[in-house]
């Protein structure tokens, strides 16, 4: 078992505050594997001092200064990304190919950042004698989840310190393990005492004070629409910049042309990305009335091929759940399906034969789903899809906006000018057409009740900055 009991504040690695302890399980068999002491209000607040006074000067560094430190910290990381695999798996069980791209993605985001490190960002000539600066907001608190730490705490941390801000970090505490390497990253990229900060702490108690705390200036939260509404609430106070990206309950449109030997596959890997523990992932699955039972029976045979295993088992595509906790949130939404009336095609309570010791949950598949029954309208975060039927293009549209969601969508279709047609319609932050594509450099976000604001590249950047215009009269 592994002791994580210290915490790092203004570059140093202290004994803290905090004497509350959490005990974590390996998910895929139940033992224990971590213990780690939590911050506390204390350490929060020293944590905001530390960057508070950072921030004075890391605010007026040149900018080879920030590309520097961005660099540094890429060129850390990329000499652990075996260790930090070997740590994911074990702490919250990914799927090893989920995860080995999701650190190659978090790696490279402290380049992607460094590019948009250059004078035309932030200063530029709006017309002759209206010039425009761009200056960094403050401290910034970024509070992220547990389903792959390593990545939100990277692509948040780095847009921070490339805009100029100092960072006070507060991913999950499921995530200690992860936390923990990344700390040391940070410290052995040699940067001064106080631009970066990482507590190990809950919501309740370090996410309150971060909130709540004047010496915060800025917030960028990832996690559930409820937490981020309160988050909002308390942030206005202060008068905090927020950036929120939360819940999402994602369509994945089977078009009537569409291959089932390539639509089955995406929409499969889409709706059950990181064992479905991802507030992308595709789980509303909606298929033409034209074409129903074949695309059904393609999605069984497709899901029932899929292996459920522990991640230390390269062949599994589908993990265990994070917590027990989570797992029964998960059965409870099955049970829910089925007194409703959808109809279950593969999977369904209990764990899967031969895996009864860990949190594992059968890949399921329902369908005759109405879209207002609780499975199609609220995020599960687990192995769950929901298949509808529609009758043309517009109904098809017409179902997937109709979600209090819109953070992402897939199509997946022959005819891609008809495909980009029904893109343009959706309410949806990013939409993927034919395959899953991540671009780092394009805006990350949600319409509605998945969030505020945008992440990534230059979209992401402006959230951490202020603009101010300066206007000269010339005589």
């Amino acid at each position: 078992m592994q002791i994580i009991d210290k915490q790092f504040i203004n570059g140093t690695f202290i004994t803290p505050h905090g004497i509350q302890q959490l005990e974590l399980e390996n998910p895929a068999t139940g033992e224990i594997i971590t213990r780690v002491t939590l911050a506390d209000e204390t350490d929060t607040q020293n944590a905001i001092a530390a960057a508070n006074a950072a921030f004075k000067i890391y605010s007026q560094a040149s900018l080879e200064t920030r590309r520097d430190y961005l660099q540094r910290i890429h060129d850390k990381m990329t000499e652990r990304l075996d260790p930090l695999l070997e740590i994911i798996s074990n702490e919250y069980g990914a799927p090893q190919w989920f995860a080995q791209f999701a650190l190659q993605d978090a790696a490279r985001s402290w380049l992607v950042a460094r590019e948009q490190v250059n004078p035309e960002t932030f200063r530029y000539n709006l017309k002759e004698g209206t010039e425009v600066i761009l200056d960094p907001v403050g401290v910034a608190g970024l509070i992220s989840p547990w389903n792959i730490s390593v990545w939100f705490m990277c692509v948040k941390a780095s847009t921070a310190l490339a805009a100029g801000c100092t960072v006070v970090m507060k991913p999950s505490e499921l995530s200690a393990r992860q936390n923990n390497a990344m700390a040391e990253i940070f410290n052995d990229a040699g940067l001064p005492p106080g631009i970066i900060n990482v507590l190990q702490g809950t919501g309740d108690v370090v996410g309150s004070e971060i909130t709540r705390n004047p010496g915060i200036h800025k917030i960028s939260f990832t996690g559930s629409t409820a937490i981020g509404k309160l988050i909002a609430r308390q942030a206005v106070d202060s008068m905090k910049r927020v950036t929120l990206e939360l819940g999402g309950k994602s369509p994945s449109i089977i078009m009537d042309d569409a291959q089932l030997e390539n639509a089955i596959p995406f929409v499969l890997q889409v709706g059950l990305q990181n064992s479905g523990q991802s507030c992308t992932a595709g789980t509303r699955i909606l298929i033409p009335e034209s074409r129903e039972a074949e695309i059904i029976e393609a999605l069984k045979k497709g899901i029932e091929a899929m292996k459920v295993g522990p991640s230390t088992d390269p062949d599994s595509a589908i993990g265990p759940i994070v917590s027990k906790k989570q797992y029964e949130r998960i059965q409870s939404y099955i049970k829910k399906g089925i007194e409703e009336g959808a109809e279950l095609l593969t999977g369904g309570l209990a764990h899967p034969e031969g895996l009864e010791k860990g949190n594992f949950v059968k890949p399921t598949i329902f369908v005759k789903v109405d879209n207002h029954m609780t499975i199609a309208a609220e995020e599960i975060f687990g192995p769950v899809l929901s298949v509808i039927t529609y009758k043309d293009d517009a109904d098809a549209i017409r179902i997937a906006n109709d979600s209090a969601y819109g953070l992402h969508a897939y199509i997946a279709g022959a005819d891609i000018k008809r495909a980009k047609a029904i893109a343009e319609k959706l309410q949806a932050g990013r939409i993927a057409i034919n395959g899953f594509v991540d671009e780092p450099r394009a805006p990350f976000g949600g319409f509605k009740q998945s969030g505020i604001g945008r992440e990534f590249g230059k979209f992401g950047l402006e959230a951490f900055l202020e603009p101010k215009a300066i206007f000269e009269v010339r005589n």
